[in-house]
């Protein structure tokens, strides 16, 4: 499948990168009172410039109409009072990616709360506990209103954030789009995603367009919050010219910040990376950012350097450390509680039968009758009872073992993960709250069961949760 290169990326783009909405301010309150702000946030159909600028716009689903949603900006550990307007013709939910939230305020439409129906509004009140790049989405028919459009990016601003020039973030996704730069409707939840990879686009876009020309001056810092909202979609960028140095991922600092390889920041479906990049280019140079989307190199946007003097005369060396989030204690692994999760299913190597809502049915009779093709354990779907019941406070060891064909990128709701051991190479010393793995992979996670509740756990790429990859676990 080839992707739709549009003009403005041959040729670079002339629009300007603008901000977006900003949340200022500290945000009251469980409970509404009269001094509270809340902030309204309405989902509900727009357009958007998803192609070159004198191509038809693009009818899609976006938080005020827009995509990416407003740029949801607050403060570390003061509560957040936000609004759910549904304007869409069909239920949906927010659920705050990344976010060690109540378990009420999680967004999961049929475990922690009623979906929000047509001309219905819904109070999401929380206090984030930990700073960092994060995003907010539905949890209700992800597959189709995510697709459309449905996304924001969610941050948590740390009480002395380090020293930058500029603070951006940069959301890519895939869309596929029709010959008259509309959605294909007609393709959202087949059969073929659903088994395959996912739902992978053929267009494009960084912020909601079809490339972003960011300007720079030369030896600024900026700070960049990357989040890849694609459906399914991993995605690697590269930024010619620059050495960018990761602080940050999932929104959890980095202890040591460090180069990735080849440049290549590369990031499955829900994945988020905090680069630090120094402006080191001449005056008045061009430089590109390069999406590898698998198969090919796209350019999605560029820094144009400014044409004047440089803003300072020299470019920083340190990188700084962000400041730790409050994560809970130490895991105590000697002591976890252990617990196997095995993927299969899908195309190239389908499972003969598999468990499905109490009922045991054979792989093309869940395909055929319910759209199913994934299992956690041999069983599809969310099940009556959850995969681990946790008592607070106990560390807790999980295996997962991928014995499909295809990549999933693994997200626990409620709670970040570290690896403790893998099959072939030394476990990443990283809090995620999504894991990327790839076919044949085996790799142990930790985490310390500190949020009660009901949490959801599943594969991000949203076709395959769709599927069947999905289940849940409770903390007690």
């Amino acid at each position: 499948m080839r992707f739709t290169i549009t003009r403005r990326q041959f040729t670079g783009g002339a629009s300007a990168f603008a901000a977006a909405t900003v949340l200022a301010g500290s945000l009251k309150a469980q409970q509404p009172s009269t001094n509270e702000q809340v902030r309204r946030l309405t989902a509900k159909l727009g357009e958007a410039e998803l192609l070159e600028t004198d191509a038809p716009r693009t009818p899609i689903w976006g938080y005020e109409g827009h995509v990416p949603g407003p740029e949801l900006r607050v403060a570390q550990g003061k509560p957040v009072a936000i609004d759910l307007v549904n304007s869409l013709p069909q239920p949906t939910t927010i659920h705050w990616h990344g976010i060690r939230i109540d378990n009420s305020m999680d967004g999961v439409a049929g475990l922690t709360q009623t979906p929000v129906t047509p001309g219905e509004t819904f109070a999401y009140r929380f206090s984030p506990p930990d700073a960092g790049t994060y995003w907010y989405h539905p949890h209700n028919r992800t597959w189709e209103q995510l697709a459309r459009g449905l996304y924001g990016p969610f941050i948590v601003e740390e009480q002395q954030p380090p020293p930058c020039d500029q603070d951006l973030v940069l959301m890519i996704d895939d869309w596929r789009l029709g010959d008259n730069g509309h959605i294909d409707e007609a393709s959202l939840g087949s059969m073929h995603d659903i088994s395959h990879a996912g739902r992978l686009g053929n267009v494009l876009t960084l912020n909601g367009r079809g490339e972003q020309d960011i300007p720079v001056r030369a030896g600024q810092r900026l700070r960049l919050r990357l989040i890849n909202a694609a459906n399914a979609r991993i995605i690697g960028i590269t930024f010619e010219g620059h050495v960018p140095m990761v602080i940050a991922l999932d929104g959890q600092p980095l202890d040591r910040p460090f180069a990735p390889g080849n440049n290549l920041v590369r990031l499955a479906p829900a994945q988020r990376a905090d680069l630090i990049l120094d402006c080191d280019q001449d005056v008045g140079a061009q430089t590109s950012i390069l999406a590898d989307t698998g198969r090919e190199k796209l350019r999605i946007g560029r820094f144009v350097y400014h044409k004047e003097k440089r803003e300072r005369p020299n470019i920083l060396t340190d990188i700084p450390l962000l400041p730790q989030n409050p994560m809970p204690g130490a895991l105590d692994l000697d002591r976890a509680i252990n617990v196997d999760l095995e993927m299969t299913g899908g195309a190239m190597s389908a499972f003969e039968a598999a468990e499905y809502k109490g009922k045991r049915y054979g792989a093309r009779e869940l395909v055929r009758e319910h759209h199913k093709i994934w299992a956690f354990n041999g069983i599809v779907g969310m099940p009556q009872s959850p995969l681990m019941q946790i008592p607070l406070g106990k560390t807790v060891k999980v295996r997962i073992v991928n014995r499909t064909a295809w990549p999933h990128a693994m997200h626990f709701h409620g709670h970040h993960v570290k690896e403790v051991a893998h099959a072939r190479r030394t476990p990443l010393p990283y809090w995620r709250d999504t894991i990327l793995m790839e076919r044949g992979e085996e790799v142990t996670v930790a985490f310390l069961a500190h949020n009660p509740g009901r949490w959801m756990l599943h594969c991000h790429m949203l076709e395959h949760q769709a599927g069947g990859m999905s289940s849940w676990y409770e903390v007690a």
